[in-house]
């Protein structure tokens, strides 16, 4: 399948991250959002992040001025949709929400166009369910930050078809990313071992085990992880952790995946990590 025209849907930080590496790459990208502010942003953090690609010696000016060129940034879906070969969604993590976006998306893209979502643990079929294409529609599920991270799930959903899947995996080779093919559980494989972790991090927390960076640092040091689980979740967002451990309780249910109850209580008082300023450590200033 020729795939060169892709159309992303969100231009936070998950969005723009697929849209540089897509353009980097070659696509013509047209990235879309419901503010322009929201895409002026978005279009900052991509030039920032190429400039960090050109300081370290990876890309050169005249890649980053071609990469910068093939992204427009627009907020009329119809629009970007109409000309898209693949749209991968990477809107907020809430299922109504995504469904919804995948009605509309059914409804401007032409048959064939492959309709991926960048989900982290909401169910694939469900998502595809809400089309009249549950064929092309799947999981790529990338990892953040998006253009340094290897690695995509790519996940089928019940009726996801051989071809799409294939295509797919194919596709993220090109933009050497290391594609991982699974099947649609909730949480995937990356979030189902990943959250129980950081929340039972939490839980080490709320019981007074010990502090944060104690925790932090006793995985760091000695299980050799790169950062630890709770500078992890701030840097994920706490909200997020939240909603992925109510998908993987509700869709397992299963009690070993009860969200942390200090968990429940940071994201209520809109403690969620970095993007807030505060979470597990305190980011003001920073």
């Amino acid at each position: 399948m020729d795939i060169r025209n892709v159309c992303v849907v969100g231009a936070g930080t998950m969005g723009n991250g697929i849209a540089h590496v897509f353009a980097q790459y070659g696509h013509s990208v047209r990235l879309l959002d419901v503010r322009q502010d929201l895409l002026d942003s978005a279009v900052r953090t991509i030039g920032a992040n190429l400039d960090r690609q050109v300081r370290k010696g990876t890309l050169t000016e005249e890649n980053k001025a071609a990469t910068l060129g093939r992204i427009t940034a627009v907020t009329d879906l119809q629009a970007a949709a109409a000309t898209a070969d693949i749209v991968v969604e990477a809107a907020t993590e809430h299922a109504a929400t995504k469904k919804d976006i995948f009605r509309r998306l059914d409804a401007a893209c032409r048959p064939g166009v492959i309709l991926a979502t960048n989900t982290s643990s909401i169910s694939i079929t469900e998502i595809a369910a809400a089309t009249g294409r549950p064929a092309d529609v799947i999981g790529m599920h990338f990892m953040n930050p998006v253009p340094v991270m290897k690695l995509v799930e790519v996940i089928r959903g019940q009726a996801t078809a051989d071809a799409t899947c294939a295509a797919v995996m194919a596709l993220c080779g090109r933009m050497d990313k290391v594609a991982v093919e699974v099947n649609d559980y909730p949480g995937f494989v990356s979030n189902r071992i990943l959250m129980p972790m950081i929340n039972e991090a939490v839980y080490c927390v709320m019981e007074g085990v010990s502090s944060p960076e104690a925790i932090d640092t006793v995985m760091k040091l000695g299980m050799n992880h790169p950062m630890g689980p709770l500078a992890l979740a701030d840097f994920i967002g706490l909200d997020v952790c939240l909603a992925i451990m109510n998908v993987l309780h509700e869709g397992l249910g299963d009690p070993k995946y009860r969200p942390c109850p200090l968990l429940r209580r940071m994201v209520a008082a809109g403690h969620l990590g970095k993007k807030a300023g505060k979470g597990f450590y305190d980011y003001a200033g920073k």
